[in-house]
């Protein structure tokens, strides 16, 4: 699966993409601000994203995640602060909140990735907040 990053720190996004590649995927791409990210999608053309709300040029991490979901590319949000992912999570498959294990990814990239290729019955791992739950919690008005 060819996967793009987003994300402003170096050593974070070196992590990751080292834990997608044991995952036995490609990055194409590591993008720092939203437009590398723009030109990464439109050049690279991914398969899953990963991408951090507070990138280089602020927190447009949002904007690149209604970037992604227009073009639809499946994407997860990385962040320390997952609050700050709107109510619809602007299409984004679920959250990874940092600090993270690497268990925690490696769980997550499996279940990804076996959720795009179209396997319906995987259960989520525990390091995975996907949309759909926070959206239930958020609307019985209790926040994460």
């Amino acid at each position: 699966m060819k996967v793009l990053i987003v994300e402003d720190e170096m050593l974070l996004a070196i992590e990751l993409e080292s834990e997608v590649e044991r995952a036995g995927h490609h990055v194409t791409a590591t993008a720092m601000s939203r437009s590398q990210a723009q030109a990464a999608i439109s050049l690279e053309r991914p398969e899953l994203a990963f991408v951090d709300i507070q990138l280089q040029d602020g927190p447009t991490g949002i904007d690149v995640g209604r970037d992604l979901a227009s073009e639809g590319i499946p994407f997860v949000f990385v962040s320390g602060n997952i609050k700050k992912i709107p109510n619809d999570f602007v299409g984004a498959l679920g959250a990874i909140e940092k600090p993270y294990t690497v268990a925690g990814m490696k769980s997550a990239i499996a279940y990804l990735s076996g959720v795009i290729d179209g396997q319906s019955d995987l259960p989520p791992p525990t390091s995975l907040v996907l949309a759909e739950d926070v959206k239930i919690i958020r609307g019985k008005h209790r926040l994460l």
